[in-house]
């Protein structure tokens, strides 16, 4: 009976605090705000879907999975720069793959949507979701950051 106990307190503590991680990470705010309503005008219903309700793209269905010009790539919500070019790598996943963002333009939340914790990816500006980072990335950061086509727009740096 007292392991039981001990048991059900503990998931009791586990549960508590994943539940403020997740309140903490909903009441963030961040520079670019808009209602629901201004965000559904702004974007498609498939944009919305992925970058405001956090959705995901099909694998291999995404314009920027193979595409390799030099330029910035930005958040489709804002505009603000994400991804450099340069920092573009192929991971076979399906998915355009960064090994590195733009300092300060990309932030992280918690994401428990699988069961299981993932560091999800947002735009450091207006909060939309990006995509979600993995740890096997290439050098120098060993990071991957795995991120919806339908989140970007790209800007092209050539002449």
């Amino acid at each position: 009976m007292k392991k039981i106990l001990t048991f059900i307190s503990i998931c009791g503590i586990l549960f508590s605090c994943k539940g403020q991680e997740n309140n903490m990470e909903q009441s963030k705010t961040y520079a670019i705000t808009k209602t629901e309503a201004e965000w559904k005008a702004d974007l498609s219903d498939f944009e919305y879907y992925v970058l405001r309700q956090a959705g995901t793209e099909r694998a291999f269905t995404g314009e920027y999975d193979k595409h390799y010009k030099k330029g910035i790539y930005q958040c489709k919500a804002c505009h603000t720069p994400l991804y450099d070019s340069a920092h573009k790598f192929d991971s076979g996943t399906g998915w355009p793959s960064f090994y590195q963002a733009i300092e300060n333009n990309v932030d992280t939340s918690v994401d428990y949507k699988l069961g299981y914790a993932r560091k999800e990816l947002l735009c450091a500006s207006c909060g939309s979701h990006l995509g979600h980072v993995f740890g096997d990335g290439p050098r120098p950061t060993g990071k991957r950051h795995c991120i919806n086509s339908v989140s970007l727009e790209f800007k092209s740096t050539e002449p």
